[in-house]
């Protein structure tokens, strides 16, 4: 199974800096190829935010060159791949915290992270960014860590409820923010033909789900040129919806 991939970020139109953070890695392995995605959003409001994504997305990126060649010599096994992905971001988690107490400053990030090797996909999650698989249809892989997907999941609000509640962007975990972090973990099975997408909450506040499979299914966006027309395309309709927040997206085919 082989692969191609496009990232696209976007500092929208109110924000004066792009605190997203993007990373899109294909490598020729002993397993066949790999494909590696990982999109982090700064926290809005907080000061550096972009610091604390970038630096996160260094971590990643180093992950995949040294580590997971060591982990692919031995056998990929998925609890071992789940552990030295969480220490990453663990290890990074306080680093944050330290510099965000040396500097007297609040930074943070989310991360929504995507592996994709031996016919297997395996994500990593902290936060609201979002991983979706496009097939025949479109589902959503990753659940957001937030107040309001947890008071969905009590059964005390409402989906419609929580698209307007004061507290729908409140995060329950963020890299950087706290001493505590349990990032989600989620794997499956990977085939040819299928999209996977990476991305932040800025780029699907304003687009229904019809509209991402419409633009981001497999056959609408299977070559490099298509998939960079489709999401920029959709990054563009986000603010002309007067999408306030920061836009970035990942997009991995599979062939």
């Amino acid at each position: 199974m082989d692969f191609i991939a496009e990232a696209h970020t976007d500092v929208g139109i109110k924000k004066k800096t792009n605190q997203d953070s993007v990373l899109v890695q294909l490598a020729d392995t002993a397993s066949g190829k790999a494909a590696f995605a990982v999109v982090c959003d700064g926290m809005g409001g907080l000061a550096k935010g972009e610091v604390a994504s970038a630096s996160l997305i260094k971590a990643c990126a180093s992950w995949f060159e040294e580590a997971f060649p060591l982990l692919l010599e031995k056998g990929i096994e998925e609890q071992e791949l789940r552990e030295s992905l969480e220490n990453v971001v663990r290890e990074k988690n306080s680093q944050i915290m330290e510099y965000g107490r040396a500097s007297s400053v609040s930074l943070g990030t989310t991360v929504v992270l995507l592996l994709i090797v031996g016919r297997r996909y395996y994500i990593l999650n902290v936060g609201d960014s979002r991983a979706y698989k496009l097939t025949d249809g479109i589902s959503q892989l990753t659940k957001d860590q937030t107040y309001v997907q947890r008071e969905m999941d009590m059964g005390r609000m409402t989906p419609e409820q929580a698209k307007t509640d004061p507290q729908r962007n409140v995060l329950l975990q963020c890299v950087g923010a706290g001493d505590y972090l349990d990032p989600d973990f989620y794997s499956g099975e990977a085939a040819p033909g299928e999209n996977y997408m990476l991305c932040s909450d800025g780029f699907r506040h304003t687009v229904s789900q019809q509209e991402l499979y419409q633009y981001l299914n497999p056959q609408a966006a299977n070559t490099e040129q298509d998939m960079k027309e489709c999401m920029k395309y959709l990054t563009d309709l986000n603010k002309y919806r007067k999408e306030q927040d920061n836009i970035s997206v990942v997009l991995v085919h599979t062939y």
